[in-house]
């Protein structure tokens, strides 16, 4: 590796890990968990994934999406049932990988992609106005003037910094200074030590203390196959947007390998479960994190802040890390998709809105099937109204339909609308060479297409079906002649 490479890795690494430790502290409270389960999780997940996953350059940690869908087994029925789901979570997600269904990611349309980015940058901007608050109330007076002034001072250094050097990350620049100026001018301001005390050792290997039997199965088997298909789900999205940022490629299905085997890791030494962090990812990428070492690097990192860093971690302002996720969501918002809106079909502007609303109102799983959803009727509805036939009379009296398009679910009225079986000659042929049938219910059409003709004492006669169009007929036992 180049030394230029090298140390814009170490650098970038270095950045991520100031922001990967107060994500992870906050995502582990709000799963009623140890802050120290958060940041055992980030240093496992983050490192293992960097060193075997399929996409360089991605960050992983304790995310939020996953603490919401544990939070309610935690409650009811303690830690260690939350790790042993962990444990099947992430052989859920080996299984994904090792199935070769990574692919399923290319079924996500541009739009919901749109929608997810801008939904997931308004929910990483939300998420720091907790920061303005103290317990239930918020800030006011010289405490919430302090803390706007450091936050806009942070955005200013990330924002300008890079107009007069590009040699460090401007991230790590804005966190260390500012944590520097509160430090020597003694600036009253929270800090992530008021957050939660991180000092810690080594996470220490132990299997979950639960009965094996069925029963614990059935208890925790439904939360570690949501926790996976969320987890999986987040990390090929936002492998998706890396492909985007730095026009290279991943490897979806050995990402989910190895997120699948750094879960269970993690639920083996007391961490939390995780997946990728847009928000951490967007950080490293945009401080010049390309290789596995940047990842690595803030794995290692969120160890050593909880063996021997902590005293002066815990001395980081949130200020800070607020002004840096502020920038984040600013960079990960996807403005050009606001510049098209006029441009586009009014569906995919809906889907786009759509998702945009879902992952801020509910979760990011929600919505993108939401989203696949809603493209996917109207991708159907738009390739059932293309469905057309010309209609000729030949000299001999008979009839010719030659019809063109896609029969599916969605199109056999139109199809079926298409003829008229009592006012047609005794003989009448159905011309499928530019025909294509995709699913039973295009089998089922045609099928009833011939019974409306045979009761009406008339012939149809079907030509020029594809090899494919006869296999399925005959799978359904049809005849096709």
């Amino acid at each position: 590796m180049k030394p230029a490479r090298l140390r814009a890795d170490v650098l970038a690494g270095l950045t991520t890990s100031f922001a990967l430790v107060p994500e992870c502290i906050a995502f582990a409270l709000v799963a009623h968990l140890n802050p120290l389960m958060g940041l055992y999780g980030a240093f496992i997940l983050c490192t293992l994934t960097a060193l075997f996953g399929g996409r360089p350059g991605m960050v992983t940690g304790a995310a939020g999406s996953m603490a919401v869908v544990i939070v309610a087994l935690v409650v009811q029925h303690g830690v260690q049932y939350l790790l042993a789901t962990v444990l099947l979570g992430g052989v859920v997600m080996m299984l994904f990988g090792l199935l070769r269904l990574g692919k399923l990611v290319r079924m996500v349309p541009h739009p919901v992609m749109l929608g997810f980015v801008n939904g997931l940058a308004i929910v990483i901007a939300l998420a720091q106005l907790e920061h303005f608050k103290d317990g239930e109330h918020w800030l006011s007076g010289n405490p919430l003037y302090v803390m706007l002034a450091l936050v806009a001072l942070t955005m200013a250094v990330v924002y300008l910094l890079p107009k007069l050097t590009r040699a460090v990350p401007p991230a790590l620049v804005a966190i260390l200074g500012v944590g520097l100026a509160v430090y020597l001018l003694g600036l009253p301001t929270r800090t992530l030590g008021d957050m939660a005390h991180i000092a810690g050792g080594l996470p220490q290997f132990a299997l979950p203390d639960i009965p094996w039997n069925l029963e614990t199965l059935r208890i925790i088997a439904p939360y570690a196959f949501l926790m996976a298909m969320v987890g999986i789900l987040e990390t090929l999205l936002t492998l998706n947007l890396t492909d985007e940022i730095t026009e290279t490629r991943g490897f979806p299905d050995r990402e989910c390998m190895a997120l699948g085997a750094a879960n269970m890791v993690s639920g083996a030494f007391g961490g939390m479960g995780g997946c990728a962090m847009i928000g951490q990812t967007v950080i490293n990428l945009s401080s010049g994190g390309r290789g596995r070492l940047s990842g690595v690097v803030a794995g290692v990192m969120i160890l050593l802040f909880v063996l021997f860093l902590s005293p002066l971690i815990e001395r980081i302002p949130l200020a800070a890390l607020v002004g840096v996720m502020f920038v984040v969501s600013q960079q990960t918002f996807a403005w050009a998709s606001l510049r098209v809106l006029n441009k586009v079909p009014l569906s995919d502007v809906l889907v786009i809105i759509a998702v945009t609303a879902i992952t801020v109102a509910t979760d990011l799983a929600t919505a993108v099937f939401c989203g696949i959803i809603l493209a996917a009727l109207d991708f159907a509805w738009k390739h059932a109204r293309e469905l057309y036939a010309d209609v000729h009379e030949d000299a001999d009296g008979s009839k010719l339909y030659r019809v063109h398009g896609t029969l599916f679910f969605a199109s056999t009225t139109p199809f079926l609308n298409q003829f008229d079986p009592a006012g047609d000659p005794q003989m009448v042929t159905l011309d499928c060479a530019h025909l294509s049938f995709v699913d039973y219910s295009a089998i089922a059409a045609l099928m009833t297409l011939r019974e409306r003709y045979a009761k009406a004492g008339k012939h149809l006669r079907v030509v020029h079906l594809s090899e494919r169009c006869k296999q399925l007929l005959k799978r359904a036992g049809a005849q096709h002649a």
